[in-house]
């Protein structure tokens, strides 16, 4: 069989099962039956097909479950909730208020959670209903939301990172690593859009003054046990105001910016391996939200609630952890197969050898690239794109990057932000749909693109600037070596 005619009855069968509404997992194992029967010895493939699924799951991927776990158990006892708000205390009188919050606190959720989805649904939970109650026009509210979503894609701990370097045989810790400068640059640009927007038209994000009751009432700390007050101290002097607004973030977000030390410092340091520092994450976030407990039972603080930490909200962070990974872990095993029936026939040989002999110097070829994922993203989910492409973009010797010897770190990060533009893609986004879902108003799936343009601008504009100036993402792992 010629070699495009095998690309296109595999590629075909998986898209097909797809569009059908078949999961992503069940539309591979469609496929790798087909593929393995026509391309591996026929009845002896399929006998050998249990043993590759097997192979396919390696100990490189347990940092996956291990970081969903530790974003679940912040979301679940209600630690991230908390967060929030204190940022939105800590945040007094800036054009656009609420998008600034938005982008500061989906930023720090991004460097806890890893998941796109939590971040999106969460922000959009707690802020966008305020904002609607504040006359937010939807362009400067829900733009935001979606788009520091995204951020979680880059900023360490990324399930899709993990996954992506997995897959490709190449450094976790590197890849991680060098997702954290592109992903703060990204942060900052949306920050000062949405300052200057705010500044040159105020009717996008009407001012109003912040609930500040309860910020000049004195502060009061209390030790309890037993039922009753042990130790008391209260301050009513002149920077209770200041005070006030400080002990939240002091106590909410310093101690979630221990468990970013933790896992990236373990990995930047060599102290741990990737798998060994997601695990460190998910105890420092259990120490975090048992620290949080103090305050419903031992420690009392003016105007600072605990957090619910009990077996019941560790239970539901483990069910919802298994879930996910049981998912991600088939569609893994599928697409790895997948690959292997793609060598067999001869599709990524053949494909990679038309590319060759059109004479492309690596930069157009990595322009292709992305604009083929960019192309991709508008009508797949990120794990479906990503699983099609890796096959000929980075797999092997057989693949692109191999052939045109183009750095491997560097085309992944620039592969995560084509994947991170693509959630916000029209007609498929999956953000677009998330926040249509989580919107508390009548909002058309138009209004959420409209709302989502700018952004996509800025993203693409660093895409344009990682390409242009590749330092900007291999400098920092480059430091582990």
């Amino acid at each position: 069989m010629e070699w495009y005619l095998a690309l296109l009855l595999l590629l075909g069968t998986v898209c097909v099962a797809m569009f059908l509404g078949l999961p992503v997992a069940f539309a591979f194992f469609g496929a790798n039956v087909l593929g393995t029967y026509l391309f591996l010895s026929g009845d002896i493939g399929l006998v050998l097909m249990p043993m590759e699924f097997h192979n396919a799951i390696k100990f490189t991927l347990a940092p996956i479950p291990l970081f969903l776990l530790m974003g679940e158990i912040l979301l679940q006892t209600g630690v991230a909730f908390k967060a929030i708000n204190a940022i939105d205390r800590m945040i007094a009188r800036v054009p656009g208020r609420l998008s600034v919050v938005s982008i500061v606190g989906g930023t720090i959720f991004s460097s806890l959670s890893g998941s796109t989805i939590a971040n999106t649904a969460i922000l959009g939970s707690v802020l966008l209903p305020d904002m609607v109650k504040r006359g937010y026009r939807p362009t400067i509210a829900m733009g935001p939301i979606m788009a520091v979503g995204g951020i979680a894609m880059l900023i360490p701990p990324s399930a899709l990172a993990v996954l992506l370097a997995s897959l490709a045989e190449q450094s976790v810790a590197q890849l991680l690593i060098a997702g954290i400068v592109p992903g703060i640059l990204m942060a900052v640009l949306f920050f000062g859009y949405v300052i200057v927007r705010c500044t040159l038209n105020p009717s996008l994000a009407p001012s109003y003054a912040p609930d500040e009751s309860g910020l000049d009432e004195p502060v009061t700390v209390a030790v309890n046990a037993g039922g009753k007050t042990r130790w008391s101290w209260t301050y009513a002097g002149r920077l209770r105001r200041p005070l006030n607004r400080l002990l939240p973030f002091s106590l909410y977000i310093l101690p979630l910016f221990i468990i970013f030390i933790v896992v990236v410092g373990s990995i930047f340091f060599k102290i741990a391996a990737p798998t060994e520092a997601a695990a460190l994450g998910c105890l420092a976030a259990l120490g975090a939200c048992y620290f949080f407990r103090l305050f419903k039972s031992v420690i009392t603080i003016t105007g600072i609630e605990g957090a619910d930490f009990t077996w019941r909200e560790i239970g539901k962070a483990l069910l919802e952890t298994a879930k996910i990974n049981t998912m991600i872990l088939f569609i893994i095993a599928g697409s790895l197969v997948f690959s292997q029936a793609l060598a067999n026939s001869g599709a990524t040989d053949g494909l990679l050898q038309q590319i060759s002999a059109l004479k492309l110097t690596p930069l157009t070829v990595v322009i292709v690239m992305m604009l083929v994922l960019l192309f991709l993203g508008a009508f797949m989910d990120q794990v479906s794109m990503l699983l099609l492409t890796l096959p000929f973009f980075l797999l092997g010797s057989q693949s692109l990057q191999a052939a045109f010897n183009i750095d491997v770190i560097w085309l992944m990060v620039l592969m995560l932000i084509t994947m991170e533009i693509s959630l916000l893609t029209p007609p498929f986004g999956l953000l677009l749909y998330v926040m249509k879902g989580v919107a508390p108003f009548n909002v058309s799936l138009g209004q959420v693109v409209i709302a989502a343009l700018p952004f996509i601008t800025i993203e693409l504009f660093v895409l344009v600037l990682l390409i242009v100036v590749p330092e900007l993402a291999v400098w920092l792992p480059r430091q582990l070596n």
